[in-house]
Protein backbone atom coordinates (compact mmCIF):
# COMPACT_ATOMS: atom_id res chain seq x y z
CA UNK A 1 0.00 0.00 0.00
CA UNK A 2 1.20 3.06 -1.21
CA UNK A 3 -0.85 5.55 0.85
CA UNK A 4 0.51 8.68 -0.16
CA UNK A 5 -3.07 9.98 -0.72
CA UNK A 6 -5.81 8.76 0.95
CA UNK A 7 -7.50 5.43 -0.20
CA UNK A 8 -10.47 2.79 0.10
CA UNK A 9 -9.33 -0.13 1.26
CA UNK A 10 -11.43 -3.53 -0.40
CA UNK A 11 -14.92 -3.23 -1.99
CA UNK A 12 -17.09 -3.79 1.21
CA UNK A 13 -19.52 -0.90 2.26
CA UNK A 14 -20.64 -0.81 6.03
CA UNK A 15 -23.74 0.40 7.26
CA UNK A 16 -22.69 1.61 10.75
CA UNK A 17 -18.16 0.29 10.44
CA UNK A 18 -16.57 1.44 13.91
CA UNK A 19 -14.07 0.64 16.37
CA UNK A 20 -10.67 -0.84 13.93
CA UNK A 21 -8.67 -2.62 15.53
CA UNK A 22 -4.95 -3.59 14.45
CA UNK A 23 -3.70 -7.13 15.45
CA UNK A 24 0.03 -6.39 15.39
CA UNK A 25 0.60 -10.69 16.03
CA UNK A 26 -2.03 -11.90 13.09
CA UNK A 27 -0.93 -9.03 10.85
CA UNK A 28 -4.58 -7.56 10.07
CA UNK A 29 -6.80 -5.45 10.77
CA UNK A 30 -10.39 -6.30 12.57
CA UNK A 31 -13.26 -3.48 12.87
CA UNK A 32 -17.06 -4.22 13.22
CA UNK A 33 -20.12 -3.28 11.32
CA UNK A 34 -22.56 -2.16 14.01
CA UNK A 35 -25.86 -3.43 11.90
CA UNK A 36 -25.02 -5.49 9.68
CA UNK A 37 -24.10 -6.70 12.39
CA UNK A 38 -20.35 -8.67 11.86
CA UNK A 39 -16.87 -8.72 12.58
CA UNK A 40 -14.96 -7.73 9.39
CA UNK A 41 -11.17 -8.18 9.58
CA UNK A 42 -8.49 -7.09 6.78
CA UNK A 43 -5.89 -9.48 5.98
CA UNK A 44 -2.79 -6.83 5.51
CA UNK A 45 -0.59 -9.40 3.07
CA UNK A 46 -3.43 -10.11 0.77
CA UNK A 47 -5.79 -7.08 0.85
CA UNK A 48 -8.65 -9.69 1.66
CA UNK A 49 -11.55 -9.26 4.12
CA UNK A 50 -13.41 -11.95 5.97
CA UNK A 51 -16.55 -11.31 7.67
CA UNK A 52 -18.29 -13.12 10.47
CA UNK A 53 -22.57 -12.12 10.81
CA UNK A 54 -22.91 -11.70 14.91
CA UNK A 55 -26.08 -12.82 16.32
CA UNK A 56 -26.85 -9.11 17.24
CA UNK A 57 -26.06 -5.62 17.49
CA UNK A 58 -21.99 -5.80 18.07
CA UNK A 59 -21.65 -2.40 19.74
CA UNK A 60 -17.37 -2.49 20.10
CA UNK A 61 -14.67 -5.38 19.69
CA UNK A 62 -11.50 -5.54 21.77
CA UNK A 63 -8.11 -8.00 20.97
CA UNK A 64 -7.22 -10.20 23.74
CA UNK A 65 -4.36 -11.74 25.55
CA UNK A 66 -4.92 -15.05 24.16
CA UNK A 67 -5.58 -14.32 20.30
CA UNK A 68 -9.26 -13.85 20.73
CA UNK A 69 -11.69 -10.60 20.70
CA UNK A 70 -13.42 -9.89 23.43
CA UNK A 71 -17.34 -8.51 21.80
CA UNK A 72 -20.13 -6.44 23.54
CA UNK A 73 -23.25 -7.58 22.42
CA UNK A 74 -26.42 -6.45 24.15
CA UNK A 75 -27.19 -9.78 25.97
CA UNK A 76 -23.37 -10.40 26.72
CA UNK A 77 -19.75 -10.04 26.52
CA UNK A 78 -18.71 -13.17 24.32
CA UNK A 79 -14.98 -14.39 23.22
CA UNK A 80 -14.76 -14.83 19.32
CA UNK A 81 -12.08 -17.00 17.85
CA UNK A 82 -11.20 -16.03 14.24
CA UNK A 83 -10.03 -19.37 13.77
CA UNK A 84 -12.64 -21.87 14.73
CA UNK A 85 -15.16 -18.36 13.85
CA UNK A 86 -17.09 -19.44 17.37
CA UNK A 87 -18.68 -17.43 19.37
CA UNK A 88 -18.23 -18.59 23.62
CA UNK A 89 -20.34 -16.27 26.01
CA UNK A 90 -18.01 -14.93 28.33
CA UNK A 91 -20.30 -12.30 30.72
CA UNK A 92 -23.90 -12.68 30.41
CA UNK A 93 -26.64 -10.74 32.59
CA UNK A 94 -25.37 -7.45 31.82
CA UNK A 95 -26.93 -4.66 33.60
CA UNK A 96 -28.13 -2.98 30.44
CA UNK A 97 -31.57 -1.33 30.09
CA UNK A 98 -34.24 -2.31 28.04
CA UNK A 99 -33.38 -0.75 24.21
CA UNK A 100 -29.90 -0.30 25.14
CA UNK A 101 -26.46 -1.36 23.18
CA UNK A 102 -23.01 -0.97 23.38
CA UNK A 103 -21.02 1.88 21.84
CA UNK A 104 -17.46 2.81 21.55
CA UNK A 105 -14.71 0.64 23.77
CA UNK A 106 -10.90 0.42 24.38
CA UNK A 107 -8.66 -0.71 26.52
CA UNK A 108 -6.34 0.28 28.98
CA UNK A 109 -2.64 -0.58 29.54
CA UNK A 110 -3.34 -3.34 32.24
CA UNK A 111 -5.98 -4.96 30.01
CA UNK A 112 -9.14 -3.66 31.58
CA UNK A 113 -11.70 -2.63 28.96
CA UNK A 114 -13.63 0.30 29.08
CA UNK A 115 -17.45 0.70 27.03
CA UNK A 116 -20.26 3.12 26.73
CA UNK A 117 -23.85 2.09 26.40
CA UNK A 118 -26.93 3.69 24.93
CA UNK A 119 -30.25 3.58 23.88
CA UNK A 120 -30.41 2.16 20.36
CA UNK A 121 -32.73 4.35 19.11
CA UNK A 122 -33.50 7.56 20.89
CA UNK A 123 -30.31 8.77 21.80
CA UNK A 124 -31.26 10.04 25.30
CA UNK A 125 -29.37 10.83 28.22
CA UNK A 126 -29.84 6.98 29.76
CA UNK A 127 -26.64 5.11 28.90
CA UNK A 128 -23.62 4.43 31.11
CA UNK A 129 -20.13 4.29 30.81
CA UNK A 130 -18.48 0.52 32.13
CA UNK A 131 -15.08 -0.52 33.00
CA UNK A 132 -14.57 -4.30 32.90
CA UNK A 133 -12.03 -6.19 35.01
CA UNK A 134 -11.44 -10.01 33.60
CA UNK A 135 -14.92 -11.71 34.16
CA UNK A 136 -16.47 -8.96 35.83
CA UNK A 137 -18.98 -7.86 37.01
CA UNK A 138 -18.99 -4.74 34.80
CA UNK A 139 -18.87 -1.94 37.00
CA UNK A 140 -20.89 1.33 36.02
CA UNK A 141 -18.45 4.58 36.41
CA UNK A 142 -20.26 7.25 34.64
CA UNK A 143 -24.00 7.60 34.27
CA UNK A 144 -26.38 9.78 32.03
CA UNK A 145 -24.63 8.99 29.16
CA UNK A 146 -26.60 9.69 25.49
CA UNK A 147 -23.55 8.56 22.65
CA UNK A 148 -20.41 7.48 24.52
CA UNK A 149 -17.49 8.14 22.27
CA UNK A 150 -13.43 8.96 21.68
CA UNK A 151 -12.33 6.26 24.44
CA UNK A 152 -8.65 6.14 24.53
CA UNK A 153 -5.68 6.35 26.81
CA UNK A 154 -2.71 8.95 26.57
CA UNK A 155 0.45 6.74 25.80
CA UNK A 156 1.82 7.12 29.64
CA UNK A 157 -1.78 5.79 30.58
CA UNK A 158 -2.46 9.22 32.94
CA UNK A 159 -5.22 10.47 31.35
CA UNK A 160 -8.25 8.86 29.95
CA UNK A 161 -10.31 10.52 27.40
CA UNK A 162 -13.86 10.46 26.29
CA UNK A 163 -16.69 12.49 24.49
CA UNK A 164 -20.93 12.06 24.94
CA UNK A 165 -20.71 13.07 21.36
CA UNK A 166 -24.41 15.04 22.08
CA UNK A 167 -22.29 17.12 24.31
CA UNK A 168 -19.93 18.37 21.42
CA UNK A 169 -16.90 18.12 23.03
CA UNK A 170 -14.47 15.61 24.13
CA UNK A 171 -13.39 15.71 28.27
CA UNK A 172 -9.75 14.56 29.24
CA UNK A 173 -9.85 12.64 32.88
CA UNK A 174 -7.02 12.10 34.84
CA UNK A 175 -6.61 7.82 35.53
CA UNK A 176 -4.74 6.41 37.65
CA UNK A 177 -3.84 3.06 35.62
CA UNK A 178 -2.69 1.28 38.86
CA UNK A 179 -6.10 1.26 40.11
CA UNK A 180 -8.48 1.92 37.15
CA UNK A 181 -9.88 5.06 38.83
CA UNK A 182 -10.97 7.65 36.44
CA UNK A 183 -10.72 11.41 37.52
CA UNK A 184 -12.88 14.38 36.79
CA UNK A 185 -13.49 15.97 33.65
CA UNK A 186 -12.24 18.80 32.19
CA UNK A 187 -12.55 19.87 28.85
CA UNK A 188 -10.04 18.81 26.16
CA UNK A 189 -11.74 20.12 22.90
CA UNK A 190 -15.18 21.31 21.35
CA UNK A 191 -16.94 21.12 18.39
CA UNK A 192 -19.23 23.03 16.65
CA UNK A 193 -23.06 21.27 15.64
CA UNK A 194 -24.01 19.29 13.57
CA UNK A 195 -20.70 18.02 13.71
CA UNK A 196 -19.27 15.70 16.93
CA UNK A 197 -16.78 13.88 18.20
CA UNK A 198 -16.79 10.30 17.24
CA UNK A 199 -13.98 7.52 17.99
CA UNK A 200 -10.44 8.70 18.50
CA UNK A 201 -7.33 7.47 19.02
CA UNK A 202 -3.33 8.27 20.41
CA UNK A 203 -0.37 8.42 17.66
CA UNK A 204 3.16 7.92 19.47
CA UNK A 205 3.37 11.64 19.83
CA UNK A 206 0.84 11.46 22.04
CA UNK A 207 -1.82 13.63 19.80
CA UNK A 208 -5.23 12.66 19.94
CA UNK A 209 -6.72 11.79 15.87
CA UNK A 210 -10.70 11.78 16.23
CA UNK A 211 -13.20 11.20 13.65
CA UNK A 212 -16.03 14.38 13.41
CA UNK A 213 -18.93 13.03 12.23
CA UNK A 214 -21.51 15.17 10.18
CA UNK A 215 -17.89 17.15 9.48
CA UNK A 216 -16.28 14.94 7.13
CA UNK A 217 -12.72 15.13 8.77
CA UNK A 218 -10.25 13.38 11.26
CA UNK A 219 -8.93 16.12 13.38
CA UNK A 220 -5.20 15.67 15.41
CA UNK A 221 -5.45 17.56 18.50
CA UNK A 222 -1.84 18.21 20.59
CA UNK A 223 -1.98 17.06 23.86
CA UNK A 224 -2.67 20.43 25.66
CA UNK A 225 -5.76 20.51 22.88
CA UNK A 226 -4.81 22.50 20.50
CA UNK A 227 -5.90 21.63 17.06
CA UNK A 228 -2.70 20.68 15.49
CA UNK A 229 -3.98 18.85 11.81
CA UNK A 230 -6.98 18.67 9.50
CA UNK A 231 -7.13 15.87 7.51
CA UNK A 232 -10.45 16.29 5.00
CA UNK A 233 -12.36 13.46 3.87
CA UNK A 234 -14.28 12.11 0.87
CA UNK A 235 -17.25 10.77 3.58
CA UNK A 236 -19.47 13.04 5.88
CA UNK A 237 -19.70 10.60 8.59
CA UNK A 238 -16.78 9.04 10.10
CA UNK A 239 -16.92 7.28 12.77
CA UNK A 240 -13.79 5.89 13.76
CA UNK A 241 -9.75 5.65 13.00
CA UNK A 242 -6.91 3.40 14.05
CA UNK A 243 -2.92 2.95 13.39
CA UNK A 244 -2.11 -0.25 12.28
CA UNK A 245 0.31 -1.86 9.73
CA UNK A 246 3.50 -3.78 10.18
CA UNK A 247 5.11 -0.04 10.68
CA UNK A 248 2.20 1.37 12.24
CA UNK A 249 2.02 4.32 10.11
CA UNK A 250 -1.15 3.44 8.36
CA UNK A 251 -4.48 5.20 9.29
CA UNK A 252 -7.25 3.05 8.84
CA UNK A 253 -10.84 4.99 8.83
CA UNK A 254 -14.24 3.54 9.08
CA UNK A 255 -17.21 5.41 8.11
CA UNK A 256 -21.47 4.65 8.00
CA UNK A 257 -24.01 4.85 5.19
CA UNK A 258 -26.91 4.48 7.50
CA UNK A 259 -29.67 6.66 7.33
CA UNK A 260 -28.61 8.14 4.26
CA UNK A 261 -31.39 9.71 1.52
CA UNK A 262 -30.47 9.16 -2.14
CA UNK A 263 -29.14 12.28 -2.56
CA UNK A 264 -26.81 12.11 0.14
CA UNK A 265 -25.27 8.67 -1.02
CA UNK A 266 -24.91 10.29 -4.39
CA UNK A 267 -23.21 12.91 -2.78
CA UNK A 268 -21.36 10.60 -0.77
CA UNK A 269 -20.09 7.23 -3.04
CA UNK A 270 -17.81 6.21 -0.14
CA UNK A 271 -19.82 6.46 2.58
CA UNK A 272 -19.54 2.95 4.80
CA UNK A 273 -16.01 2.66 3.06
CA UNK A 274 -13.39 1.73 5.01
CA UNK A 275 -10.21 4.14 4.49
CA UNK A 276 -6.42 4.41 5.04
CA UNK A 277 -3.85 6.64 4.53
CA UNK A 278 0.17 7.29 5.95
CA UNK A 279 -0.54 10.23 7.94
CA UNK A 280 3.29 10.95 8.28
CA UNK A 281 3.21 9.81 12.35
CA UNK A 282 2.98 6.46 13.39
CA UNK A 283 0.83 4.88 16.09
CA UNK A 284 1.47 2.31 19.44
CA UNK A 285 -0.20 -1.14 19.58
CA UNK A 286 -3.47 -1.87 20.65
CA UNK A 287 -3.63 -3.03 24.38
CA UNK A 288 -5.52 -6.35 24.68
CA UNK A 289 -7.92 -7.06 27.30
CA UNK A 290 -6.65 -9.23 30.12
CA UNK A 291 -8.63 -12.06 30.60
CA UNK A 292 -8.35 -13.24 34.00
CA UNK A 293 -7.98 -9.52 35.39
CA UNK A 294 -5.50 -6.33 34.83
CA UNK A 295 -1.85 -7.32 34.24
CA UNK A 296 0.87 -5.93 36.70
CA UNK A 297 3.06 -3.06 34.84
Amino acid sequence: MALHQLQRVGTQSDILGENPLWDSSAHCLYWIDIRRPAIRRLRYDTGEVDTWAMPDLVGSIALTDDARLLVALPSQMALFDPIEGQLQTFLSNLPLRHGHRFNDGRCDARGRFWVGSMHNITRAPEGTLFCLEGSGPLKPVLEGVSIPNSLAFSPAGETLYFADSLHYRINAHAYTPETGEMGEARVFAESKPPAFPDGSTLDAEGFLWNAQFNGGRLLRYAPDGRLDRVLNLPVDRPTCCAFGGPDMDILFITSTSQNMSEAQRQANPMAGALMAIRPGVCGLPEPRFAIHGPRAQ
